[in-house]
């Protein structure tokens, strides 16, 4: 950080707190001893998700939150559990750096660490996500 009075690159953090959301920086100079306030935010990248008929929506954590949910309806598998896989997924299809993702890409990382935590929760959301219609749709997926 530049000091905005003389242009040194010598500065220092005095005193940090976060303030309706961002992070306030108080800082001071080694050159010309001046201090000065900055406040930091993390820039948030909308996400879009083209669902299957092409429509386009808002990326919804919650909307995949409450999917999950119904796959491991009594199933061992814990709240902080399905937190990791939310922050998982989300962290995924931001890291693209893409503005918009397909409803697929997103349903196949969900999916993908639903089989390495519960093989029923896999296919409890394997058969809505993946529009089961009979029992050799289950079959075939449970053979893969």
């Amino acid at each position: 950080m530049k000091c905005p009075f003389c242009g040194a690159a010598d500065t220092s953090v005095l005193e940090s707190r976060t303030v309706d959301g961002k992070v306030r920086r108080r800082r001071e100079c080694g050159k010309c001893e001046k201090r000065f306030t900055t406040f930091e935010e993390v820039k948030k990248t909308f996400l879009w998700v083209i669902k299957k008929d092409g429509r386009r929506e808002p990326f919804d954590k919650e909307k995949i939150r409450r999917g999950i949910l119904r796959a491991i309806l009594k199933r061992p598998v814990s709240m902080d559990q399905v937190e990791a896989v939310l922050e998982d997924v989300e962290r995924e299809m931001l890291k693209a750096e893409e503005a918009e993702v397909q409803s697929r890409t997103i349903g196949n990382a969900i999916l993908k660490r639903l089989k390495k935590l519960d093989k029923v929760a896999w296919l409890r959301f394997a058969s809505v996500y993946l529009e089961f219609e009979d029992l050799s749709d289950f079959e075939k997926a449970i053979e893969k």
